[in-house]
């Protein structure tokens, strides 16, 4: 049942995961989603807190909230640690640090194990907030509801962080708060998508929040009043810098103690389930001897907002809440830093206006209350904006805006003199977590699609049948094609649609064997929506479509090509840079020569590759160039970069030392670069002989035939290009003299298949290490033709044997072969006729054919275990490619 419903979801709601008013819509069921979990929050703290205080009247204090925070804190610590261990802390820095993108969890399994040890620690009598967790399950159920519902890993972060906001707001029911402190303090993220989903998830938890009544920081009725009556005088100022002043160094040392505490108890090496107990038997002791209204933590703050206490209570009631907070937040209790500061700033604010009360007389303590509020807060979390708009949106009360700012700002600067930088970047980084300002460019959204894509696009109409493609298809590259109809994208087909056609017979129609279900995306998307369709639906290739018109199509080839030409064009302007660094070279005499390049990429097969550079050069009188390119990432310039190159240097040596042996001379270099094909493409000119790559004959993860490498070289290379697939169980030797070999050359006609039979003399100079049969030397050219076919003269064939028998002395076999499968028949004949090696032109003729039974070199590649090279001519350079 549920393969069914994600098949309905994902099918569904697929493409319009990239639409904006679908990510709206997720926005606001998110916010629905985190104000019910804030209810549950409060209600489940409200009823564990209540039992506790009526115990304690029942029974005693002394003896109810020391034991109640033991075993409300172990148990909490025991189900942190057992289940979610990633949910223990306020929640603020897990927050953070998944936004930036860090694999830690977030789902739904965080988000229940948060609220129930939450529930425990603050119904315990711990002296944390819930706002902390609200915000860290926010956004794991946010986290959650995204990968149920298809979303891009981009926007999946923007929904969290409306989680994130939903639960602040929900916690407060301040939905402008909720939406500044994720761009002011998790995200720092001023994008249009990234605020309107979190003023819509913000709006809705905190209707949530109203419509239930979850937050109760709501203020007393009579401070209210009150306050609607505030004035703001110019006298007043000296007094307000004072309190920022003060609310500046005191949040300094409220974080440094903290981290204090924090390290104390790693050092201590308990579990988290002893060291919650701990914390909660000292709070529950502390209280217990403190007057009634400190059991209540609601019932505390509203007690100092409505200045019923004196001063010396209030006093007592800073310095308490200020070491016990320490203590409950340093043990790893699940708790927020928002109420512990608030009621900390509302304590010294209200200190402050009473000394303030004797040299203005104008002036109230509640005024000075609110702005500590603001100001502690901004001591601790270093961020004023949203601090300020948490006290404004409570009390809706303009003349504290004045204040608010004075007192929130000077706090800002003294705490960042004495301590810089937010408590959340220090718990981070107390747990091993740097996080640094991005200063690489987001290539993935940077980019679209319509950058991207290639517009030209080979399309199919849908009426076409088998017997209409052979001619188009037979020039064509590509192993999908759009199909249209009436100039509109009707659906796809793809080499297995092919291959159904041609087992079915003529009649069948693009129409009927075609996927007519077809994802596409628009030309605004970005790369990084692109990325996370191909990913999604395991595809290759991707549409891109604007008003049901093609625009262009995208393959996975195409992304890493642009990712990697931006990076390399746009990364550290200030840099100047050369596009490789030599590191070891030697140098010979014979600069006349034409230069044969030699790849290495595997220690493996070097020495193969050289034993086939020796053929080709002391046939075609060239000297062997051989080129070892070290890759480095690009970050610092390459003359800085510290690169181990001694394992290359020392393969460099036995290369040499094996062309001495051979009798051929080898030049030798290393090189450092930030692109490999790029630096040997550089060292590459169209006079050249060729080069020789390696190719171990499979296909590269991408979907390359070669690797991107490989892939890219074999484009733009404008030389012959030798791609040799070496064999371990069947080597071969070089030998002066052409040795006792049997080749197998497949003909298929076009320029690289003539270019490959002009190699053959030179490989004829290879041979087996062992010779185990008497099987007689000869050279095979062999042509598969169809069963349909009518029987020919085969004029390739009679072509390339009068153009060999003057160059070779070995007898030349020509081989017709009847058959529908190129690939198995040519694989049967090498097992067979045992043939040592086997010499293909990468020729562009029967593709129809590769789209039908896959790809001739790589399946002949994988098929037989002796040695295979592919050949490919000296590019035109009037080809445009």
């Amino acid at each position: 049942m549920a393969s069914v419903r994600n098949w309905w979801i994902f099918r569904s709601l697929g493409q319009h995961s990239l639409n904006n008013n679908y990510l709206l819509i997720e926005a606001c069921l998110i916010g629905v989603i985190s104000g019910l979990a804030a209810l549950f929050l409060k209600q489940g703290i409200g009823f564990v807190g209540g039992y506790r205080v009526i115990l304690s009247r029942q029974y005693g204090a002394w003896l109810i909230l020391p034991l109640f925070g033991v075993v409300c804190g172990w148990l909490a610590g025991y189900l942190l640690e057992t289940f979610a261990p990633e949910a223990k802390g306020g929640g603020v820095p897990q927050v953070k640090v998944v936004l930036a993108q860090f694999p830690l969890p977030l789902n739904w399994k965080v988000a229940l194990a948060k609220s129930i040890g939450t529930i425990l620690v603050l119904g315990g009598g711990l002296t944390l907030g819930r706002r902390g967790p609200s915000v860290h399950i926010g956004a794991a159920l946010a986290a959650q509801l995204s990968q149920w519902l298809p979303t891009t890993p981009n926007h999946r972060r923007q929904m969290i962080a409306a989680g994130a906001a939903a639960g602040l707001a929900a916690g407060f029911n301040t939905p402008i708060a909720g939406v500044l402190f994720v761009v002011e303090e998790l995200m720092r993220d001023m994008s249009g998508l990234t605020l309107e989903t979190a003023i819509v998830a913000s709006f809705t938890g905190s209707v949530v929040s109203r419509w239930f009544g979850t937050s109760d920081l709501n203020l007393p009725a009579e401070l209210l009043n009150a306050a609607n009556q505030s004035n703001f005088y110019l006298a007043e100022i000296p007094w307000y810098l004072l309190l920022g002043g003060l609310a500046g160094v005191l949040g300094a040392l409220f974080n440094r103690g903290i981290l204090t505490v924090l390290g104390f108890n790693r050092r201590l090496r308990l579990s988290l389930g002893v060291r919650m107990a701990i914390a909660g038997a000292i709070s529950g002791t502390v209280v217990a001897f403190l007057p009634p209204f400190f059991r209540d933590n609601a019932g505390l703050r509203d007690f100092l907002l409505t200045g019923d206490a004196g001063w010396q209570v209030i006093a007592i009631a800073f310095v308490a809440h200020f070491f016990l907070s320490l203590i409950a937040y340093g043990s790893g209790a699940p708790g927020g830093l928002f109420a512990p500061t608030l009621v900390l700033g509302t304590a010294l604010g209200y200190l402050v206006g009473t000394c303030a009360e004797i040299f203005v007389p104008e002036a109230t303590q509640y005024t000075y209350a609110l702005a500590g509020m603001g100001a502690f807060f901004t001591g601790v979390a270093r961020v004023p904006v949203t601090a300020i708009v948490i006290v404004f949106e409570l009390t809706t009360d303009f003349n504290l805006v004045l204040p608010l700012m004075l007192a929130s700002v000077t706090a800002l600067i003294v705490a960042e003199s004495i301590f810089k930088g937010s408590i959340y970047e220090y718990l981070l980084e107390a747990s091993g977590i740097h996080l640094e300002e991005e200063k690489n460019p987001q290539v993935l959204t940077d980019l679209t699609a319509a950058q991207v894509m290639q517009p030209e696009v080979e399309t199919l109409e849908s009426h076409l049948n088998l017997k209409d493609l052979v001619p188009i298809l037979s020039e064509s590259p590509h192993r999908g094609f759009p199909v249209l109809k009436q100039g509109k994208l009707v659906g796809i087909v793809t080499q297995g649609d092919l291959a159904q056609m041609a087992a079915q017979g003529k009649n069948l129609t693009v129409a009927q064997v075609m996927q007519r279900k077809v994802i596409t995306v628009s030309p605004r998307a970005s790369l990084s929506d692109v990325l996370y369709l191909l990913n999604r639906y395991q595809i290759s290739r991707l549409p891109v479509v604007d008003n049901d018109q093609l625009q262009g199509i995208i393959t996975r080839s195409d992304i890493i090509r642009a990712e990697a030409q931006e990076l390399l064009g746009k990364s550290h302007h200030a840099v100047q840079r050369t596009p490789s660094y030599c590191v070891y070279q030697t140098h010979t005499s014979d600069n006349y020569k034409r230069k044969l390049w030699v790849a290495i990429a595997n220690p493996n097969t070097a020495e193969a590759l050289i034993t086939f550079a020796a053929a080709i050069a002391k046939e075609k009188n060239a000297m062997v160039y051989c080129l070892n390119v070290v890759q480095v990432a690009a970050t610092y310039p390459l003359t800085d970069a510290h690169m181990n190159t001694y394992p290359e240097r020392h393969l460099m040596e036995k290369l040499e030392r094996l062309g001495e042996t051979l009798g051929i001379s080898i030049h030798t270099q290393v090189i450092l670069a930030y692109d490999v094909a790029g630096a040997i493409l550089q060292e590459i000119s169209s006079k050249d002989q060729g080069l020789i790559l390696g190719w171990q004959g499979d296909r590269h993860p991408g979907g390359q035939l070669f690797g991107s490498v490989m892939e890219y070289l074999v484009k733009k290379v404008p030389c012959d290009v030798i791609l040799v697939k070496t064999s371990h169980a069947h080597p071969l030797q070089f030998k002066v003299q052409p040795g006792k070999i049997r080749a197998l050359v497949p003909i298929a006609g076009g320029p690289n298949a003539e270019r490959a039979q002009e190699f053959i003399p030179a490989l004829l100079h290879l041979s087996p290490e062992v010779v185990r049969y008497s099987l007689p030397s000869q050279i095979c050219l062999c042509q598969v033709y169809q069963p349909q076919q009518r029987p020919q003269h085969f004029p390739l064939l009679v072509k390339a044997k009068r153009g060999l028998d003057p160059l070779v002395e070995i007898p030349i076999i020509p081989l017709p072969i009847r058959s529908s499968h190129i690939a198995d028949s040519l694989i049967r004949l090498i097992k067979e006729e045992t043939y040592d090696l086997v010499i293909l032109g990468a020729s562009r003729e029967s593709l129809f054919q590769k789209a039908l039974h896959g790809n001739i070199p790589e399946a002949i590649a994988k098929g037989t275990n002796r040695t295979v090279v592919i050949i490919r001519g000296a590019l035109d350079i009037t080809d445009p490619e």
